[in-house]
């Protein structure tokens, strides 16, 4: 996929203020570490994950869009009649029906003939997002669109707590795969997107490149657990690591060659945040030095869609990626499905 005239005119992210450190998670969890003779410390040895940021109980999905949402566009200065498309592209969502979207798009205060809808693809949702409202721009269907996403991931890490605490067949093994499901935390982003002229200042949305590996689909699923007490997920951790590795190589090989760029061009990656051996076997695989990358999964954990636009909006605030800089954006999801962007910031 290539683009010629799409802007990402604004970053915009809210984050919750309550922090919960992975040791905190541990010590609810320590009737089952007794019995398995664990030390407290080996969630964070395995994920890297000190910490995660939960929304207070009771915040909706789109109560921490809308908070994002405003801020990309009070630094984009896009007036709201212009946004033609709001796309709501989280896992989490207030309800089943209507769209999530629609809740952020009254709260905004956006025209009445503006597309609204919400987009749902695990981790790759916000880069699917962006990908679609950038061909709306492309073709000239819109000015300009935003993409938003509110991701709260406190009822998945209590629902996880609550089972595993409650069942009395509750195996190391069974701890273990649950590993994944207490690395997941809440945020919230949002990517304002413009059209632009070619030779126009600003952060360009090149293109790039999208691959499936949909035979791996067993390897990470969520679903509702029953009785309104939020989801429960199945990680294969391992497997995940693999099998997204080479989905990864193979989608950055062919983002190399649709825009032409090299290993060396690079001047900074931003990655979906999983976990610290997620991260470093990605850029070892991918021959990438990883002072280039901008890790945020230590203090703010697996964010879940938000975790990749996010980390990019925390780069650039902090100054790391810069203007003139080439980023790639390297993103992944369940499923498995990989979609790898270009910027030139």
């Amino acid at each position: 996929m290539r683009f010629q005239s799409v802007r990402i005119a604004a970053l915009g992210h809210a984050l919750p203020e309550e922090r919960v450190s992975s040791e905190e998670l541990e010590e609810r969890l320590a009737p089952l570490y007794d019995r398995f003779r664990l030390r407290v410390g080996r969630l964070e040895l395995m994920t890297g994950i000190r910490e995660r940021r939960f929304w207070p109980p009771g915040t909706r999905p789109s109560d921490a869009a809308t908070l994002a949402g405003e801020a990309a566009l009070e630094k984009g200065g896009v007036p709201r009649d212009r946004i033609g498309c709001l796309i709501h592209a989280a896992v989490s969502r207030d309800f089943l029906e209507p769209a999530t979207a629609s809740v952020v798009h009254d709260r905004l205060g956006l025209s009445d003939d503006c597309t609204v809808f919400d987009l749902s693809n695990a981790c790759l949702g916000v880069a699917n997002a962006m990908v679609l409202v950038a061909g709306m721009i492309e073709r000239g269907d819109i000015e300009a669109g935003l993409v938003v996403a509110g991701e709260d991931g406190r009822p998945l890490v209590e629902r996880t707590i609550r089972q595993l605490l409650e069942n009395e067949d509750t195996t190391k093994a069974h701890l273990k795969d649950a590993f994944a499901s207490l690395t997941i935390a809440s945020g919230a982003v949002a990517v304002l997107l413009t059209r632009a002229e070619p030779e126009a200042p600003g952060a360009r949305l090149l293109g790039g490149a999208v691959l499936s590996a949909t035979e791996h689909n067993v390897l990470c699923q969520g679903d509702h657990a029953g009785g309104g007490e939020g989801l429960l997920m199945s990680t294969d951790s391992e497997a995940m690591l693999a099998a997204g590795n080479t989905l990864a190589a193979r989608t950055f090989d062919a983002l190399l060659e649709e825009l032409s760029w090299t290993r060396a061009s690079i001047d900074r990656v931003v990655t979906h945040q999983v976990g610290s051996a997620h991260r470093r076997l990605l850029l070892e695989t991918l021959a990438l030095d990883p002072a280039r990358d901008f890790p945020t999964v230590e203090t703010l954990g697996n964010i879940g869609s938000v975790s990749l636009p996010l980390s990019l909006s925390l780069a650039v605030d902090a100054g790391h990626v810069e203007r003139g800089h080439d980023v790639a954006l390297l993103g992944i999801g369940s499923g498995l499905n990989c979609m790898m962007l270009g910027v030139t910031w």
